[in-house]
């Protein structure tokens, strides 16, 4: 559109190049929300207030409008985050990460309890992992396992402390190492003390443990057995057992100051272990 401009001594005309078309982006999850906020809010029939005058049934006034847009965005955002909070839980569950620590006792300490509903135990001939459980000081935490640990993808837990060391859990089957041993499997079918640390210790510290095993030992815990090793280098506690159609190995390994600063503590939660 041009526009002409006169005064007494001169004459002037100046044009502006009419606007170049836009091509709208697609709206964005905001704009919709805010459109459909913004439309609803407009057309809500509140009827004449006290002292009010009659007024058209699509005006609103400011308060109401406020309101209805209020509950339609709360209505779309809960509608957007139930979906999204639904999908963080399965992947979750997917990845069997369940907290199972109690509360600090007296001393400190807390229990984990592998949870009934944690995933694993998935393949030909496995049923559902018997849990099991132990003890550790506050400051230990779960940490994810990764299938460049050793023990590889039978590894089915991972506690770590910055200050004192580690553990994992390794749980595989039984018919691994043996075809006459069932659903009812204990430690004594495997073998004794001497051959299961020779058989499974390389699957703990990824090396032969001829030479390293400095004592063992064999405790019983309502009628269960548990074998248990010590190796020394590298520092490693061993505590092994049988349940169901599977083999438990839980480690608890430091390195060298870890091993002189908290080695009561190490031991304590070694022994703590229990198939339950």
């Amino acid at each position: 559109m041009g526009a002409t401009f006169f005064s007494s001594t001169s004459c002037s005309l100046s044009w502006r190049s009419p606007p170049l078309p836009r091509i709208a982006a697609p709206p964005s999850s905001y704009t919709l929300v805010k459109a459909a906020v913004t439309t609803t809010a407009a057309r809500v029939d509140i009827g004449p207030g006290p002292g009010d005058d009659e007024r058209p049934c699509w005006v609103s006034t400011r308060r109401s409008a406020l309101a209805a847009s209020g509950v339609l965005l709360s209505s779309v955002v809960l509608g957007v985050l139930s979906g999204e909070a639904e999908a963080v839980v399965k992947q979750g569950l997917l990845a069997g990460r369940i907290p199972g620590l109690s509360e600090p006792d007296e001393q400190g300490w807390r229990t984990y309890r592998r949870p009934d509903d944690k995933s694993g135990g998935h393949g030909v001939g496995w049923s559902p992992i018997i849990p099991y459980a132990f003890s550790v000081p506050q400051d230990w935490e779960e940490v994810p396992v990764s299938i460049a640990d050793l023990g590889g993808t039978e590894i089915d837990l991972r506690f770590a402390s910055s200050k004192e060391g580690r553990i994992f859990v390794i749980v595989a089957p039984v018919r691994r190492f043996a075809d006459n041993i069932y659903d009812d499997a204990t430690i004594e079918q495997i073998g004794p003390p001497e051959k299961v640390i020779n058989a499974f210790g390389p699957e703990v510290i990824g090396e032969n443990v001829e030479g390293k095993v400095i004592s063992m030992s064999v405790a019983e815990h309502l009628g269960r057995t548990y074998y248990q090793f010590e190796l020394e280098p590298p520092h490693c506690l061993i505590t092994a057992t049988a349940a169901g159609n599977r083999l438990y190995l839980f480690s608890v390994t430091g390195n060298g100051l870890q091993w002189k600063r908290h080695y009561p503590d190490l031991k304590r939660i070694a022994e703590s272990f229990r198939v339950v």
